[in-house]
């Protein structure tokens, strides 16, 4: 058996990935250029990905493939129907990074409402310790508590991000995407009544044609002025520019930004010029990337080839609404 991983370094280089030789030979790239995918799968029977574009263009001359695992739970990269004609098996890992997702939508909104970066660097700076009070809270900061946290993507990462949510003491309400949610523990609302209500906005749902760009100026436009929000899901669904001017015009008050239209950011990206991060934060697609979730992600995958070579079928794509 030929497995091939294209991109090592997705699940970092702390992480050993050795237990995959237990299924046969096994090639590592530490990461693929598009260019390079053709010739580097071309006599694997696995592939294991991560961003790497899976496609007819790619997999044309592969014809031992069989199974296509993911470094991920996205799976964007995969062209699936190409796949399904070919008899391709494809998996994805879930779960793998539930808790870390949901503690990093925390530390970012934390992080902003706080105005913990304003009050950190007041005490660094000597300000604090040449005032003649004990306390210091002139940037005005809030609580969590009686605020309605907003969720787009009711699945598992949603869910927990909505416990967590209660148990601050927030209303939690939320919007389907595709209509076809079917958690009844909190409040299910229209688009534009979460747009209206929320005080925090998180993203956990999956790219897709409904979701590219749903965040864009007009919703912006119908958030509270007060409003955070926060993306965690994929870059698309933020319209990057409408969200710079939303920012810039003080539409709303800030945001917390995992990932981006482009990664690494673009160098023409306008939110890079926003250096004031009690508005802004942006952090480098690592809300995933706890080093327990990564060695999770390498075990779960090892868990779906193990299952497809001894006839169980887990091969699947899992879509959260």
């Amino acid at each position: 058996m030929n497995i091939v991983i294209l991109e090592r370094a997705s699940v970092g280089m702390d992480v050993s990935v050795a237990l995959f030789e237990d299924f046969g030979n096994v090639e590592i790239y530490r990461n693929t250029l598009y260019d390079e995918i053709a010739e580097r799968v071309k006599d694997a029977d696995i592939i294991i990905a991560n961003k790497s574009k899976l496609n007819e263009d790619t997999l044309k001359d592969a014809k031992n493939v069989k199974l296509i695992c993911e470094f991920a739970t996205g799976f964007d990269n995969v062209d699936l129907e190409y796949c399904k004609k070919r008899g391709i098996g494809v998996c994805n890992v879930r779960d793998y990074c539930t808790d870390m997702v949901a503690q990093h939508t925390f530390a970012m909104a934390f992080y902003l409402a706080g105005k913990l970066k304003y009050y950190d660097d007041y005490v660094k700076s000597g300000e604090y310790g040449s005032q003649d009070r004990f306390s210091n809270f002139d940037l005005p900061f809030l609580e969590l508590a009686g605020k309605t946290w907003g969720i787009i993507g009711m699945g598992n990462i949603g869910r927990k991000v909505a416990r967590i949510a209660t148990a601050f003491g927030a209303k939690v309400i939320f919007y389907s995407v595709t209509g076809k949610s079917t958690v009844t523990d909190y409040e299910r609302v229209d688009f534009d009544t979460l747009l209206a209500e929320s005080d925090f906005l998180s993203l956990h749902c999956p790219l897709s044609d409904l979701t590219r760009g749903l965040m864009n100026a007009e919703a912006l436009s119908k958030m509270k002025a007060t409003a955070y929000l926060i993306n965690v899901a994929r870059g698309p669904v933020v319209d990057q520019k409408a969200l710079y001017d939303a920012l810039d015009t003080e539409l709303i008050a800030g945001a917390g930004l995992d990932v981006l239209e482009k990664e690494p950011i673009a160098a023409d990206n306008p939110l890079a010029t926003i250096k004031d991060s009690t508005k802004l934060i942006i952090t480098p697609h690592l809300a995933w990337a706890s080093v327990e979730a990564r060695e999770r992600c390498v075990h779960f995958t090892y868990d779906n080839i193990k299952a497809f070579l001894d006839g169980k079928v887990l091969c699947r794509v899992d879509l959260e609404h």
